[in-house]
């Protein structure tokens, strides 16, 4: 319970020393957990009704978004270990979307070719 408490505490302090005040800092913590809420939700269901493999790509994608936006509206400095991250994320989706594409077409090309020998 020590442990709660101290949290709690923390809590309180961080909002007196935010800079838009109490109120906002509060309203900023109830929509963050909101949101991350809808955020797992969403990541769930993607898993039960589609696949995990599409919850790791959409996961994927959403990294270089989330750089770009924190730049843009929370005008935080764009580091060159931003860039390399961000880099690399672009990377690896740009490499696994070229693999699922190409085995797309290689699965194409072999049905074609087994259709035509079966006519």
């Amino acid at each position: 319970m020590d442990m709660f408490a101290a949290g709690l505490q923390a809590i309180a302090r961080e909002a007196r020393a935010f800079e838009l005040g109490e109120a906002r800092y509060y309203t900023v913590l109830v929509w963050s957990a909101i949101l991350w809420q809808f955020y797992f939700l969403g990541s769930v269901g993607v898993i039960f009704c589609v696949h995990t493999l599409l919850t790791g790509i959409i996961i994927a994608a959403f990294i270089p978004v989330t750089e770009v936006l924190a730049v843009v509206f929370l005008h935080e400095k764009f580091s060159s270990e931003k860039a390399v991250a961000l880099v690399l994320s672009l990377w690896g989706l740009a490499s696994y979307s070229y693999g699922e594409y190409a085995d797309a077409q290689a699965t194409k090309k072999k049905a074609a070719l087994s259709e035509a020998q079966a006519s």
